[in-house]
Order: structure tokens, then sequence, then C-alpha cells
């Protein structure tokens, strides 16, 4: 029992999502009609990332970064490497993923050069830099994903229209260090990290780099074939690296399907549906940013898009929703998992100084953001 009450603590988003999906079942008991709104494509496309992206971190696919990180000199300078290789590297390996490299070797380098002070700062703007940098890409984040997966727009219309924010946040992104060590510029760093010994590009890095193409080309196509593409995958992974099956984050898959059988739930209560239509309608950009503060802003993506009329609002909404609090990202909350493991009994600290950070941005981004929901994505 202790086991299993460690783990709920882990991973607070499972119970949720599992008594949100009991509280929909109620609404809408069971039928054939309800599993078949699910979106299976969604589901099984969030499999092969999950699956490919595990296989990255295990093959050390982005060590040569990790390794440039150790031989900059000066604080800022490192600050700026580490915040923006999250930024840039979450665009293309998720914001979840590009956290898990980056923060355990922010809080490595810190550690050994003694500016452990700094921790808590760096590592809550490169939870910004996973939110604002994955927002760019169909498949930088999970609710992009989705979205992406929803609406018949090209990837390069997507891209256009996510760049404003993009390069909005970037550049204060950018001021954020840079007023981080206002007092001193040049700080040195001085710190000599331990990294281990990069990986040799055998057969499995290459594997896992050209699976990775195939599921990139399955969304951007949008082929309906998505399902040989998916046991192609899971096939290939088997024969050469079954292990790596016990790794895989499969709470995130049983989260979403969970918000899929709720969403679906509601979706077919005519008052439930009744109301959320009149209310969500128009006001997408706030409502993805409240909702996304209950129940993250995956799940409130899947729960609000059936309701939606303006797609830019529910998308900006929900890419800028991380930065209120912890629960309104997952990527927030697997930060404050690696953090907290690092430093028991520092939680208070870490949400203190995140909170902080993120709202600053918050503060100077929701009415750009806003504005920019105006523009029509398929205009």
């Amino acid at each position: 029992m202790k086991k299993v009450l460690d783990f709920l603590k882990k991973e607070p988003m499972l119970p949720l999502s599992l008594l949100i999906a009991a509280l929909g079942l109620l609404i809408t008991p069971p039928s054939g009609a309800l599993l078949a709104q699910i979106d299976w494509r969604t589901l099984g496309i969030l499999l092969m990332m999950l699956c490919v992206l595990e296989g990255f971190k295990q093959e050390d696919v982005l060590r040569p970064l990790v390794r440039l990180a150790g031989r900059l000199k000066t604080m800022a300078g490192l600050s700026l490497f580490l915040v923006f290789g999250v930024f840039f590297s979450s665009m293309f390996v998720t914001n979840d993923v590009s956290l898990l490299i980056f923060v355990p070797l922010t809080i490595l380098l810190f550690r050994s050069a003694g500016k452990e002070g700094y921790i808590l700062p760096v590592i809550s703007m490169e939870n910004i830099a996973a939110i604002r940098g994955s927002l760019l890409t169909p498949f930088g984040s999970p609710q992009n994903l989705f979205l992406y997966g929803q609406v018949r727009i090209s990837v390069w219309k997507f891209l256009l229209h996510m760049l404003p924010l993009c390069a909005m946040s970037a550049v204060l992104l950018a001021a954020f260090v840079l007023v981080l060590y206002r007092k001193d510029l040049k700080e040195t760093y001085d710190g000599e990290a331990r990294l281990t010994q990069a990986s040799e590009r055998g057969f499995r890095w290459w594997m896992y780099l050209g699976l990775f193409v195939l599921v990139l080309a399955v969304i951007v196509t949008r082929t309906r074939w998505w399902y040989i593409a998916l046991g192609a995958v899971l096939l290939t992974i088997a024969a050469a690296d079954r292990k790596l099956f016990l790794k895989v984050d499969y709470v995130l898959l049983v989260t979403f399907l969970c918000f899929f059988v709720f969403s679906s739930s509601i979706t077919r209560n005519a008052a439930i549906a009744g109301f959320l239509e009149k209310s969500v309608a128009g006001n997408e950009y706030w409502w993805a940013i409240g909702l996304s503060q209950v129940i993250s802003n995956v799940p409130a993506g899947i729960v609000l898009y059936p309701f939606t009329r303006n797609f830019a609002g529910l998308i900006y909404g929900l890419d800028t929703a991380g930065l209120c609090s912890l629960i309104g990202s997952l990527a927030s909350v697997i930060n404050y998992r690696i953090y907290v493991r690092e430093y028991p009994g520092q939680g208070k600290a870490f949400i203190k100084t995140f909170t902080l950070v993120s709202w600053a941005f918050f503060l100077l981004v929701v009415i750009p953001g806003f504005l920019l929901s105006a523009w029509d994505f398929f205009s």
C-alpha cells in the first residue's frame, strides 16, 4: 500500500484523470459510440513518441550539447546556453524530455561550481523555455500534438501562426537571464562537472533517429495509415530493445485516455454540452488558461476543443496556461519532481521561485497572446 501511495504522490495527474474518467462514465454510460469518439490516432502517435523519446534519452542523442555546456566560462553564458538548450530542443523532443535532459545537468553544473543559489531561478526559466519553445511545432507538446491532429492546416501555416509568440518569448527569456546576472554579467563559472562518457552511435542510436523521423512524417502528413507506423515502431523496438518498454511513461498515455473518455462523455450529454458551447465559444483563450489551473493544459485542451470556435484562442491559451501555476502544465510538475528529488524538503522554495518568475513572464505575454488570438488560423 505504501508503494502505491508513493507512486500516486509522484503522479498526481493519474488519480485525478481516473476520477474524472469515472465521473464522465457516470454522466454518460459507456457505449460503442462513446468509444468511437475517442481519438485513437492521437493516442497511437503519443505512444510512438513516448517510446522513441525514451530511446533518445537512453542513447544520449543530445550528448554533444550536454558536453558543450561544461566548456562555457561565465555564469550568464552558461545560463543562456542551458535555457535556450531547453527552448530549442523542446521544439523537437517535446518539453518534458528537454527538461529531463537539461534540468539535472543544470543542477550538476551549478552545484560543482558552488553556485547553487542560481539553480532555482535558472530552472524556473528553463521551465518557461520548455513551455514557450515547444509551442512552435505541432509535436513540441502533447496539447499541440492533439490539436494539430484535429484541424486541417499545413505544418507551415501552424509554424507561421505560432512564430510570433515563440520569438517574443525568446527575447524575454534572454532579458530574464541578463537581469538575473545584472550585477556582474562576467561572473565566472569554474565548475568541473563529471559528465558520463558519451555513448557510441551504434545501431540503436540510428534506429531511434530513424523511428523519430517516421513519427514526424506520420504527424505532418496526417496519414490514415498511422496504425501501420505504430505497429512498425513497436515491432522494431520489441526486436532490438524490448527492455525499453519498461521505461516508457505510460502514465501520460493513461491520462490522455481518461480525459478522452471524459470529453466524449460530456459532449454526449446535452445539458453540459449546451452550457460549455455557450460559455466557451468566444472565450476560448481565458477558458483554456483557467481550466488548465484545475486539470492541466493537456486535459483542458481535450475537454474544450469540441466547443471551440476560435482555434487560435484555444491553442494560445493552452500554451500560456503553464505559466500561471505548477498544475498548469505537466512539464512544470516534471521539473518540480526533478528538483525535490535532489533537494528533499525544498518543495516550497521551488514553488515560491517558480511562481514569482513564471508570473512575471505571464504578465508580459498574456495580453499580447490574447490580442494575437484574433488571427484566424484558417484565413
